[in-house]
């Protein structure tokens, strides 16, 4: 029967005799736990932050532009030909069953005046239906309505980089501001977003009527023209569907032809946005594949060590078996001595992987999530490495002759 308290022992004690030459054999394991963890915890915080990013833009959004003209054989690209109106989008909301709710946008810049403070933001005229497309609840006021659209009432909405940079601490709903020389009455204030998947601070935006955009702030060179139109479907199995439903409908409403091109563009936003999260998370694995090459390195150190601890260990090989061990002790105390070197190479390697992930944290600003999964990932297969590369120079040494053993030098 083996005994493995004893040969653990044996093992250890070995190790011990030549400790600077373990620590460095060691530390390829050390580095590459480390680089497994550390690449992981950067690709999951990539991922999370993306995730964050596409629920800031709203859930199961689409996308509406306008077509593209034609000057000269030359085509501008989407946006640059006015084909969308107010009335395309009430006739989405009413007509597309797919669709849950509707938002046109017609934006511009703009300097904002309150007092003796200033900033320059983007204004978007849109509908009531926009703060359920974007998913964005207010923090306080209310928004509004459909009779302030019908009416092109001068109110207003404010995201909250434009709140914090015009009126600091103070209450702002019902206070009255100016847009482009207009006063217009703050009726109530957005929640935080963030930065958009873009990079864009999503708080620095007012939003009014999209009548008033109309007639008193940006005008429009065609009546009811506006930008985009916003849709969110009614689920995220109903955006395909949505899709087909809104084309149809803009082909009709627009008079186009079965051979005809479409002079809009129609755009699924939670696809394209999940993509780019379906691509980090690709990353992330690619990255924690890469680091992981530097544990097989670490590995192929360990084998190269005990087959130098075998030749140097011969003349004790022989005389354990001269006084009975069998090939299997031999085999075990080598085993052990590499499984040892490997997952104490594991158990730092942990401690540093944790250490470089706050540390890429803190210093470069990544985002950062180090999960439990990747450390008994990193560190099973610290251990699977052990085993793995000790395993030859453990059946090397059980397969000695003990004669011969007894008589190297």
């Amino acid at each position: 029967m083996i005994n493995i308290p004893s040969t653990l022992k044996i093992a250890l004690r070995a190790l011990k005799v030549n400790k600077m030459r373990s620590a460095l054999t060691m530390l390829g394991i050390i580095i590459g736990v480390g680089a497994v963890i550390t690449m992981l915890a950067v690709g999951r915080g990539a991922s999370q932050k993306i995730s964050e990013q596409i629920a800031s833009i709203g859930s199961n959004l689409i996308m509406i532009l306008p077509g593209a003209t034609t000057a000269g054989g030359l085509r501008m690209g989407a946006g640059t030909q006015p084909t969308l109106s107010v009335a395309d989008a009430e006739a989405i909301k009413k007509e597309c069953p797919a669709v849950s709710d509707v938002a046109p946008d017609l934006s511009g810049g703009a300097q904002i005046v309150y007092g003796n403070q200033n900033w320059s933001t983007v204004v978007r005229g849109t509908t009531p239906g926009i703060l359920t497309v974007r998913d964005w609840p207010l923090a306080l006021g209310r928004s509004f309505t459909e009779q302030d659209v019908k009416g092109a009432s001068k109110v207003c909405l404010l995201g909250q980089t434009v709140v914090e940079n015009l009126f600091r601490d103070m209450d702002p709903v019902g206070r009255i501001l100016r847009i482009k020389k207009l006063p217009f009455t703050v009726i109530g204030v957005l929640t935080k977003k963030g930065q958009s998947p873009q990079g864009q601070d999503q708080d620095d935006i007012i939003y009014v009527p999209v009548t008033t955009a109309q007639k008193k702030l940006f005008g429009t060179a065609f009546p009811g023209m506006v930008r985009i139109i916003m849709v969110k479907a009614m689920s995220p199995e109903a955006l395909d569907p949505a899709e087909k439903q809104i084309t149809a409908l803009l082909r009709q409403r627009h008079r186009i032809g079965p051979k005809q091109e479409d002079d809009f563009t129609v755009r699924n936003l939670t696809q394209m946005m999940q993509t780019q999260e379906q691509a980090a998370k690709v990353m992330s694995l690619l990255l924690g594949a890469i680091a992981s090459v530097s544990l097989l390195v670490g590995g192929i150190g360990i084998m190269n060590i005990m087959l130098v601890s075998v030749t140097e260990r011969t003349r004790e090989i022989g005389i354990r078996m001269a006084i009975g061990a069998k090939t299997w002790d031999i085999r075990l105390q080598f085993m052990i001595e590499a499984l040892t070197l490997s997952l104490t190479g594991g158990v730092a390697g942990i401690i540093l992987g944790l250490g470089g992930s706050k540390i890429l944290s803190v210093l470069a600003g990544w985002s950062t999530i180090v999960s439990p999964l990747s450390i008994l990932l990193a560190f099973g297969f610290s251990g699977l490495v052990g085993i793995f590369f000790g395993f030859y120079p453990a059946y090397k040494a059980s397969l000695l002759n003990p004669i011969e053993a007894l008589r190297y030098e």
